[in-house]
Order: structure tokens, then C-alpha cells, then sequence
């Protein structure tokens, strides 16, 4: 099945030069490059692409508000491409939806290997992104102990072991590693992944990295993000199958 794929960036050498890298592959469909965030939204809308790529700054609408409005009215994925590795930014992004967050330098092959991760379901993120994330924003941030204990009430929907399941994602651990580490099949973990995501109302395996942090079920700086295929975190399978 063939990846259509929107690219939103306010550079037309940049756009033009990662639709060409993408429009050759033959499982990849640039089926729009626009300028803008607006532009971006609009494409989404008319041609129901799979991934949409979008700049973190641009005229019009930016990035993420792009995201924000492209993840509430579709089901089409996106992937944040900036040349700041801001931890701000990261964050923002990925509250607003994000499945992916690379950094414009990102190799040919990283970048084509980005859009069917994604596509697929996955969620990526570039090493010094997710490192960023995880050990320092999540430190530099720290909120009231009042504000943490009303956020760590979420996971009383939770059973036992999908609250282990949801320690294990927030580390960065695969499904396959998560399997290991509770003694059950990978089929059981999907089941727990998906039970996860679906009962705290979460998009994908980034935001249950996020939610396991703003809950306190896992200590600043105390986990690790998992490397994936191409030299990017790619945070496990496929979350709902």
C-alpha cells in the first residue's frame, strides 16, 4: 500500500528536497507541498494523506497548532521537522499529537525510514530528542506535589499490570522487551499497551512516555528510551493492532 505523505515547510529548497527524497520510493506518495501551517491543514483535509510532515515555524499557522488541529480532525499522522532541538518545542509538539519529532539534518534514509514508522503506527523519535525529553524536561519542569497527585489519579483505571505495562513504556522498552520483563506473550502486551492508551485517553506510546512522567510513576532522569531501527527511538510497535 502506497504512503501518501503532505510536506508543509516554509523553505521551498527544503520541501522541495524532501519530497523528492520521498517521491521516489516506491512505497511513498508526495501527494502535496505547501508553504504554511493554513496551507498544511487545508491539504490534509482534501487529500486524507497517511503522514503529514510539517515544519515547527511557519508564516500563516505554525507547526503546531498545524498538528494540533490535523491530529484533532483526521487520522492522519504527523512528523515535526525543525532545525531546534528545543526542548520546548519537543514538548509542545507532542502535546499537541506529534508521532514523530526529527531534526532537519536528519539523514536520507533516517528520514524516508521516519515516514513508515510512523505510517505504520509507531511512534519516533530522533536520540538527542528523546534524550532531551526524558531526562531534562521532565526534571525542569516539575510541578507541585498537589498538582502531581491530582495527575497520578489517572492511573487508578488502571490494573496492576497494565500500570506495569505503562512503567515499562515510560522506560522506552519494546513490546518484545516488555514481554520479557513480565513473563507474558507480545500478543498479551499489545493487549495491555492497547488497554493503556485507551482507558487514559492516549493517542499514542510517546504521550503514555509523557503520562508516565507528569504522574510520578516514573522519576526525572530515572528511564531510558529504547533505540530503534536507522538510529531513531522508535517507540515499539504497532500500539493497537
Amino acid at each position: 500500500m502506497t504512503i501518501r505523505v503532505v510536506v508543509a515547510d516554509d523553505q521551498e529548497l527544503v520541501r522541495s528536497g524532501f519530497a523528492m527524497i520521498l517521491d521516489v520510493q516506491e512505497d511513498i506518495e508526495v501527494v502535496a507541498e505547501v508553504g504554511d501551517g493554513a496551507a498544511a491543514v487545508e491539504a490534509v483535509a482534501r487529500l486524507a494523506p497517511d503522514v503529514a510532515l510539517l515544519d515547527i515555524r511557519m508564516p500563516v499557522l505554525d507547526g503546531i497548532e498545524a498538528c494540533r488541529s490535523i491530529t484533532a480532525s483526521s487520522t492522519c499522522r504527523t512528523v515535526m521537522l525543525t532545525t531546534f532541538d528545543s526542548d520546548e518545542y519537543v514538548y509542545e509538539a507532542l502535546h499537541a499529537g506529534a508521532s514523530g519529532f526529527l531534526l532537519k539534518d536528519v539523514r536520507r534514509d533516517d528520514l524516508v525510514h521516519a515516514v513508515r514508522v510512523v505510517s505504520a503506527g509507531e511512534s519516533l523519535l530522533a536520540p538527542s530528542v528523546a534524550r532531551r525529553l526524558i531526562e531534562e524536561y521532565t526534571a525542569a519542569t516539575a510541578r507541585p506535589s498537589a498538582v502531581r497527585e491530582l495527575s497520578a489519579r489517572r492511573l487508578e483505571a488502571l490494573t496492576a499490570r497494565e500500570r506495569e505495562t505503562l512503567l515499562h513504556l515510560g522506560r522506552g522498552l519494546s513490546n518484545a522487551e516488555i514481554a520479557v520483563a513480565l513473563v507474558v506473550s507480545e500478543h498479551t502486551v499489545k493487549s495491555h499497551v492497547g488497554n493503556v492508551l485507551a482507558k487514559l485517553g492516549l493517542r499514542d506510546r510517546i504521550q503514555a512516555v509523557i503520562c508516565a512522567y507528569e504522574t510520578g510513576l516514573i522519576a526525572a532522569g530515572a528511564g531510558t528510551v529504547a533505540s530503534g531501527a536507522g538510529g531513531f527511538g522508535a517507540l515499539g510497535s504497532p500500539s493497537r493492532e
